[in-house]
């Protein structure tokens, strides 16, 4: 078969996974076979769930559109901020149930915080993940980018910051979560809805102080975690509120 050249231009803060080389978020692949469009922009460094439309020679195209001949691609990413208005996007529009890897605790509590159901174990294997991914239709969200890039991954995210309230911000960007935002509703440490408890119903659980200055309680029905306005609650409360001005 004859080479060809593909030249691949990705828009947008896609070039976070080209590296220095790619200036201007251009890249260049010479091929000698019939390849799929997804596996060239993967080759490139970019997971496929971070890619919502692909445009070729001027025409939109899907993950399995194969080439064969020079070409010349455009690659965009999710909230591309309506430059070519389509209906034909790669993901979801709205996907509000996530799994989170074992090195973003930080983020996975922060999106609890915000009321946001989130699958996090701190040791689990990517297999694990994967699984329970599927199983539960739900976001990856991983700095592994080759963690995303595997064929069974449908939605997820790279986080571009290290620092947990940035990412944050991010997530909600990214999957248009804002408007979902229910602070203080989730169980940090299993993710179960919270329910209303009343004071005389676990008051032999509380602090003595607590006792006296609280009337207020919320409790988690699966690991029976007892959640009150207390002294951390101001902080906790300009924290998420710093997050969500951030997302506007």
């Amino acid at each position: 078969m004859k080479p060809f050249t593909v030249r691949l231009n990705f828009q947008g803060d896609l070039d976070f996974f080209l590296g220095s080389k790619a200036a201007g978020g251009i890249v260049e692949r010479r091929l000698i076979e019939k390849t799929s469009i997804k596996d060239i922009i993967e080759s490139c460094g970019v997971p496929h769930p971070e890619v919502d439309m692909i445009r070729a020679d001027g025409r939109i195209v899907g993950f399995d559109h194969t080439l064969s001949q020079d070409a010349d691609i455009e690659v965009f990413p999710v909230g591309n901020g309506g430059t070519i208005p389509t209906e034909k996007h790669l993901q979801a529009s709205q996907i509000s149930a996530f799994v989170v890897d074992g090195h973003l605790g930080k983020l996975a509590r922060n999106l609890r915080l915000l009321g946001f159901d989130v699958a996090y174990e701190q040791k689990a294997s990517d297999r694990q993940l994967l699984d329970l991914m599927i199983r539960e239709t739900r976001a990856l969200l991983t700095r592994d980018r080759r963690l995303l890039m595997h064929a069974i991954v449908q939605h997820g995210y790279c986080p571009r910051s290290q620092n947990a309230e940035e990412q944050t911000i991010e997530v909600i960007r990214h999957f248009r979560l804002f408007e979902l935002i229910a602070p203080f509703t989730r169980c940090l440490r299993c993710n179960v809805r919270l329910e209303d408890a009343a004071k005389a119903e676990i008051i032999e659980k509380l602090e003595p102080l607590t006792k006296i200055y609280y009337n207020q309680f919320r409790r988690c029905p699966g690991c029976k975690q007892i959640y009150w306005a207390g002294s951390h609650f101001e902080k906790l409360q300009k924290r998420l509120e710093m997050i969500r001005e951030q997302c506007l």
